[in-house]
């Protein structure tokens, strides 16, 4: 697995037809992106992966979120959706964690035991 950074990639997500669903992905890997993470925004465009994570909170979020709790590799483990101001308790075995709008991923057809890809990650750039 790689070790990942800040920056920005797809997230692949099979869908019931085996073609790939894509979805844009924003990751926090470094301490200060991830304690950012989406406080203060008022929508997510596609999903932020925080790696690593085994567990989040949404104190601060103006947001619901959904949120996936995915293995080493990047199996889902758990799914929730989250209010704003609330404590996630921590996953045995979670490696990661992915945010998203609530509802989305659903949409997606995210559930326990499926299986995400993340393409290579490129470097944020000033106009995100």
């Amino acid at each position: 697995m790689a070790r990942w950074h800040d920056g920005y990639a797809e997230l692949l997500v099979a869908a019931d037809d085996g073609s790939p669903l894509r979805i844009p992905l924003e990751i926090a890997a470094s301490y200060r992106a991830r304690t950012r993470g989406l406080l203060g925004r008022d929508s997510v465009d596609g999903a932020l992966l925080l790696t690593p994570a085994g567990s989040i909170h949404t104190f601060g979020m103006r947001i619901s979120l959904d949120v996936a709790y995915l293995d080493r590799h990047l199996r889902v483990i758990a799914v929730r959706t989250m209010p704003p101001t609330r404590l996630g308790l921590p996953r045995l075995r979670s490696r990661h964690v992915l945010e998203a709008a609530a509802g989305a991923m659903r949409g997606w057809g995210l559930r326990p035991g499926v299986r995400v890809e993340v393409t290579d990650v490129s470097p944020p750039s000033s106009g995100r």
